[in-house]
């Protein structure tokens, strides 16, 4: 999508998490999702981190990311495939959430979710940020 390699995305891109620590196995496989808990004691990174970043444009991926950017608790197919600007911890920034890619979901792969990861990643490829960091998205 981007035209661009892995070191020159990784010069551009900050990566965040939600949680700092690994929460573990799922009983039934797959890694668990954190508690509310273990999300609320590492919230204090993520402020930080946002505090000095003061990012432009915030890429939730994810439902867990997307509750925690946006407050958003319903489907993803409510919010991927759109663009928000709110304010993130304290601080104004545009938001375009995305599916999260594990393997386990197939979410991104049928639809509607092909149709809206497509719509979010043409939203992305033409955010100022997006292009000032990589230029002009080039045609497939």
């Amino acid at each position: 999508m981007l035209g661009a390699d892995e070191e020159t995305v990784r010069r551009h891109v900050y990566l965040s998490a939600v949680t700092r620590c690994f929460p573990g196995k799922a009983p039934g496989g797959g890694d668990r999702r954190p508690a509310p808990d273990e999300v609320s004691r590492c919230r204090r990174w993520l402020r930080t981190e946002v505090e000095l970043m003061r990012p432009r444009l915030v890429v939730p991926v994810g439902t867990l990311a997307i509750a925690e950017v946006m407050g958003h608790r319903g489907g993803l197919a409510e919010v991927v495939g759109t663009s928000h600007r709110l304010v993130f911890e304290g601080h104004r920034t545009d938001v375009v959430p995305l599916p999260h890619p594990s393997g386990a979901s197939t979410w991104h792969r049928t639809e509607p979710g092909k149709t809206l990861l497509a719509r979010a990643l043409d939203l992305l490829a033409a955010h100022p940020e997006v292009t000032r960091a990589f230029g002009r998205r080039r045609s497939a």
